[in-house]
């Protein structure tokens, strides 16, 4: 399969297959009690992290465990949608209310969410394109540019547990 410019589209799993192994990780992680399903970055690899957003309709918590990167006290992660057209719905929600929490293997954290721009997107585009060779076929696949998502942390420490 060819992107149109002569280069060859990596390949994917089809969308029902991403689908499946992102609920299958989310119930691991809930039949674990939140001790299984989350890791660190590796040095060849990127890590996993449960995001809380605010839904941007209901108002209702929502959560998604999102692959991430580290970039000094931030996070950042690709609003990708296992690479389909539409927005992923965490972002659309990061959105319309930037405040969010984070669930890690270090524990929980406050973030504001944010897009990268500029320099700053590029740099860290870079940095996931280090431990995704596949990234730019991939991303050509979308119609529109995908977003690299910045997590900052925000001040008033950890969130409380419910």
């Amino acid at each position: 399969m060819s992107d149109g410019h002569g280069e060859k589209t990596p390949w994917l799993p089809p969308r029902w297959f991403i689908r499946l192994a992102w609920s299958v990780h989310r119930g691991l992680y809930r039949a674990g009690g939140g001790r299984i399903g989350l890791w660190r970055p590796r040095t060849n690899g990127w890590g996993t992290l449960r995001l809380t957003t605010t839904g941007r309709r209901s108002g209702q918590q929502r959560s998604v465990i999102l692959g991430y990167l580290e970039d000094g006290p931030n996070l950042f992660s690709l609003a990708m949608n296992g690479w389909g057209e539409a927005e992923p719905a965490w972002w659309l929600n990061l959105q319309a209310h930037p405040d969010a929490s984070v669930e890690m293997v270090g524990g929980p954290r406050l973030v504001r969410g944010r897009a990268a721009t500029d320099e700053e997107r590029v740099r860290l585009w870079a940095r996931w394109r280090e431990v995704d060779t596949n990234l730019d076929g991939n991303a050509a696949r979308r119609p529109s540019e995908t977003a690299v998502v910045v997590l900052e942390p925000r001040p008033g420490g950890a969130p409380t547990v419910q």
